[in-house]
């Protein structure tokens, strides 16, 4: 199957310069990294401040390019200028704060906005507003200004100005950084409702190892580099190398791995509450 996202060796520096103009320092936010994402995958890539995590995600839909290696988006080269609206199009972005993303007074405007920026005609965009809203649950608040609105409200207006674009992949670059958990759980769920039922690859893009239990694969980033990847139970079952460079794992997982720890005979990974009660009263 033809990759949707192909990442070679890429590299990502950031420079800083003097007053004179020199180059004072180079910074590898990005060191190497290889990656292959397929159509209709939920990729979650995790890390702590400065892992790198949201510079790989800006080079998913050229906001950056790199300073060696190759991002690939449905076979689109992102050096290549002549392809950079093609990869937008394929590769929708939503970001951490979804004040930065709406620029409508109405909910249904702010949703239209790109697909008639695209050329889209105008009896289609009104049916893409309604698919979008309605496949992250914002429908009835279409005619609302979305300066009323709570945080995840908003950001699940930024995702279906995203799905009324048609991409065929979406990139969150911590999405729920900036909300309660009322509204992580309202952005996530409406995350893998766009997988699951529309097909649409997602990466997501977090350090709330919670929101990542129910994807395909997990990616571990530290310094600029993969440290660890695959299934949610197989890179959470590794407890101490997680701890050993900062990270986080599931409450449920740390519990679990700590009454393993202490002589009681479960399975490492466990990632649910109703995963550990099964655990326990099959002992």
């Amino acid at each position: 199957m033809k990759n949707i996202i192909k990442v070679e060796n890429l590299k990502h520096e950031y420079h800083k310069y003097g007053e004179d103009g020199q180059v004072e320092s180079v910074h590898s936010a990005v060191d190497g990294v290889d990656l292959e994402v397929q159509p209709g995958q939920f990729i979650a890539i995790l890390g702590h401040n400065g892992s790198g995590k949201s510079t790989l995600a800006k080079h998913l839909n050229a906001i950056l390019l790199p300073s060696s290696g190759s991002v690939f988006v449905d076979g689109k080269d992102t050096k290549d200028m002549e392809k950079i609206w093609e990869i937008r199009q394929t590769a929708g972005m939503v970001f951490q704060n979804p004040d930065n993303q709406i620029i409508g007074t109405v909910v249904d405007e702010d949703v239209a906005f790109g697909p008639e920026n695209m050329g889209v005609p105008t009896e289609e965009i009104g049916r893409r507003v309604e698919e979008g809203l309605k496949t992250v649950g914002m429908w009835e608040y279409r005619s609302h200004s979305p300066n009323k609105l709570s945080g995840g409200q908003k950001q699940r207006v930024a995702i279906a100005g995203v799905v009324a674009m048609h991409p065929k992949c979406i990139v969150l670059d911590e999405p729920t950084a900036m909300l309660d958990p009322v509204g992580r759980q309202e952005v996530i769920a409406a995350a893998q409702r766009l997988n699951k039922e529309e097909g649409v690859t997602i990466l997501l893009i977090t350090h709330y190892m919670e929101e990542v239990i129910h994807a395909d694969r997990v990616i571990v980033m530290d310094q600029g580099r993969i440290l660890m990847q695959g299934t949610p139970r197989e890179v959470f079952s590794q407890v101490e190398t997680l701890k050993e460079h900062r990270l986080d794992v599931p409450q449920v997982t740390l519990l679990a791995h700590e009454l393993k720890k202490s002589g009681v005979k479960i399975p490492e990974g466990i990632l649910s509450i109703e995963e550990l009660v099964e655990a326990l009263t099959s002992l």
